[in-house]
């Protein structure tokens, strides 16, 4: 039998104050000799590979070196040496044997059971074992067994959730089917290709009025020709039928000595010209509704010179969607 030694304790933190500047040799010496103690107490250890009387000697000597700890390093050394101990401990409790028997928590809690009144004879069923909790058991007579063996004073405390806990049975639930009436089906519209009206080419037919109207008034102030005071999609429809013409040549930009950008007509280079060197040059231009408004402020547009255009609209079947 293993007789602890009462002397042995832990200096509380008072004496134990944090000191950066402890001896170095010092702290390498403590960390030396904690380590070995982790070593004969890894984790790899077997339980029988080391006797109760040395793992009481290892938490001893522990101890005292836990007198000279002063930093975290070598208090986290500490907790792993006490770590170590405890899991081999805890291992070699659970392979104790009692005479020729070997130690069974099984059976440990039903004689513990019956002890406190919750049963009176063992169960031969497994299932009654489920069965304690529901039974009114005396936890003060094994309160009172267990103080006539501890010179620690009792205190209140508290356990982690509830002795007996009733398993809630769920409730089957019905599900009405989902029936599908056969008047609320609808086959979605079938359009052939003769359904669908083909118009003219309505971009092609708008780059040429827009050539048409440049011609007639000449060089003009870029956003003069294409804003739309009274309606911002269209100015960016404006815009978009012109770049056609400046891709083709047909229309140059320019800014002029007022720092305006002009637009005019020109001929296409011929194949010649572009033998000769001649390129167009396009860009990519920004034109958010700020800027818009930004336009019809400074140039002070009240009409537009390419005229308002109704809305496109599509035959699909019997209807016209726009």
């Amino acid at each position: 039998m293993v007789q602890l030694d009462t002397d042995v304790r832990m200096d509380g933190p008072s004496n134990l104050p944090y000191d950066p500047d402890q001896d170095a040799a010092e702290k390498r010496d403590i960390r030396k000799k904690y380590r070995a103690l982790e070593k004969r107490t890894g984790e790899q250890l077997r339980p029988q590979d080391i006797m109760a009387v040395e793992l009481v000697k290892q938490v001893i000597e522990a101890d005292k070196l836990f007198q000279k700890v002063k930093n975290p390093t070598e208090a986290t050394l500490d907790s792993t040496v006490l770590r170590n101990v405890s899991s081999i401990s805890a291992q070699k409790a659970r392979a104790m044997k009692l005479g020729s028997a070997a130690f069974d928590l099984d059976d440990f809690v039903s004689k513990l059971a019956i002890f406190m009144g919750g049963r009176h004879e063992l169960a031969d069923d497994a299932s009654e074992l489920d069965d304690i909790g529901d039974s009114v058991m005396d936890w003060e007579k094994v309160g009172r067994r267990a103080l006539a063996k501890s010179k620690r004073v009792p205190v209140m405390g508290f356990m982690l959730g509830p002795l007996s806990v009733e398993q809630k049975k769920r409730a089957p639930v019905k599900r009405a089917r989902l029936e599908k009436s056969n008047e609320e089906e609808r086959r979605p519209q079938e359009i052939k290709e003769e359904d669908i009206q083909r118009s003219e080419n309505e971009t092609t037919k708008n780059v040429i009025k827009v050539k048409e109207i440049l011609e007639e008034s000449g060089a003009v102030n870029l956003f003069r020709f294409v804003v739309n005071p009274n309606d911002f999609a269209q100015s960016v429809e404006n815009i978009f039928y012109l770049s056609f013409l400046i891709r083709d040549g047909l229309c140059a930009l320019e800014i002029d000595e007022k720092g305006e950008p002009i637009i005019f007509l020109c001929e296409a280079p011929s194949a010649q010209d572009r033998a000769d060197g001649v390129m167009c040059h396009q860009i990519v231009m920004e034109f958010d509704m700020a800027t818009w408004r930004r336009a019809i402020e400074v140039f002070e547009i009240t009409e537009s010179m390419i005229p308002q255009r109704p809305p496109a609209k599509t035959r699909l079947g019997g209807k016209w969607y726009g």
